[in-house]
């Protein structure tokens, strides 16, 4: 199958295009370049051939010959939504529903899309699956959910649309992101020796490895177009809910020395539990091979490996607001977050293992 990846720079991206190749797909990437500037650890494989361009300026010529699309290029959490929420709605709805339509003109027959458990938004205890009715609370999360259902409605005999809604993501990357929950608690307990908690730990979330957020794209291109077709699958384990408190009790557990301080119930009032029952059945194959647990102990192993220090740690590029809120202020993105002057030799080999 050739594949087209859109973001493929990006946190999930570094992982995917690697995997999907050693699955023997034909992948091409696609991504704007906005993290390409540092590297974090070792590569995950040989990596595919890029195009250089935004989502926004795609034309369907750009995807004649594909067999699918996986779409990860938006502006990717719920903070850096809110910076700009004109321009969030822009890229992350408006474009991704256009990227889909040019797709299905250009004879693209599968589009992977990969949405959020964000869009549950609130729920307290009580289980959210698929049938669900949304709820989002950030421009970010209301946008996933216009992108289901704009996208939804393209699906046809020919055009084959499936909806992944992620739980939050966790483990190491090239493209390495410390804005992410266990990511972030991890990268403190390393730096800092405490999981300095700014909220009083109750809210619930569902944890995913992004190895496994990759098994199930790749499993989702590769089973039965009637098992996958216009479907929304949450993207996670049942065992794998957890209160905030829980996963700093976890990270603190894989890191000695390590204490843990809490702060007070804050204005994020987000807190959701998922069911993961549908996905297992529509894909037998996927199973979650980590745990936070797990992943807290491969993030130990992989800061000790790098050397991650606390500058490194707290580096622009690692969280997707500061490096956006970067580039606007030096002037290299304008008010749109279009390029000024597009970085010169962004490939993805080459790029540099630490940050300058």
């Amino acid at each position: 199958m050739r594949v087209l990846v859109t973001g493929i720079l990006g946190y999930i991206g570094a992982h995917l295009g690697p995997l999907l190749e050693a699955r023997g797909h034909q992948i091409i990437g696609l991504d704007t370049g906005f993290y390409a500037d540092t590297h974090l650890g070792p590569p995950t494989g040989i990596l595919p051939c890029l195009i250089s361009k935004d989502t926004r300026e795609v034309t369907a010529v750009d995807l004649r010959g594909f067999d699918a699309c996986v779409h990860l290029a938006e502006l990717s959490n719920d903070p850096l939504g809110e910076l700009s929420p004109r321009i969030t709605y822009d890229i992350n709805h408006t474009g991704s529903v256009r990227l889909a339509r040019l797709c299905r003109e250009a004879g693209v027959s599968r589009f992977v899309y990969a949405s959020s458990c964000s869009v549950y938004g609130t729920g307290s205890d009580q289980t959210k699956d698929e049938q669900s009715p949304p709820d989002p609370q950030t421009a970010y999360a209301e946008c996933k959910v216009l992108v289901e259902r704009g996208v939804t409605a393209l699906a046809d005999d020919d055009f084959s649309p499936t909806f992944l809604r992620n739980a939050t993501a966790y483990g190491p990357s090239p493209s390495m992101r410390f804005d992410l929950v266990l990511n972030n608690l991890a990268g403190l307990a390393w730096t800092t020796r405490r999981v300095a908690m700014t909220s009083d730990g109750t809210p619930w979330r569902p944890l995913v490895h992004v190895q496994d957020i990759c098994q199930a794209i790749a499993l989702t291109l590769e089973a039965p177009r009637a098992s996958v077709h216009n479907e929304v699958f949450n993207v996670g384990d049942n065992e794998a809910n957890y209160r905030v408190r829980d996963i700093a009790e976890l990270v603190a557990g894989a890191f000695e020395g390590c204490r843990i301080t809490f702060g007070t119930a804050g204005a994020d009032n987000r807190s959701y539990r998922v069911s993961f029952d549908k996905i297992r059945a529509h894909l037998p194959e996927f199973r979650c091979r980590w745990t936070a647990g797990t992943g807290a102990e491969e993030l130990r192993a992989f800061f000790e490996g790098i050397r991650l220090t606390g500058e490194l740690f707290e580096f622009r590029a690692f969280t997707r607001i500061k490096q956006i809120r970067h580039l606007v202020q030096t002037g290299q993105l304008d008010e749109r977050f279009f390029w000024t002057q597009r970085p010169v030799g962004m490939e993805l080999t080459g790029r540099a293992a630490n940050p300058s």
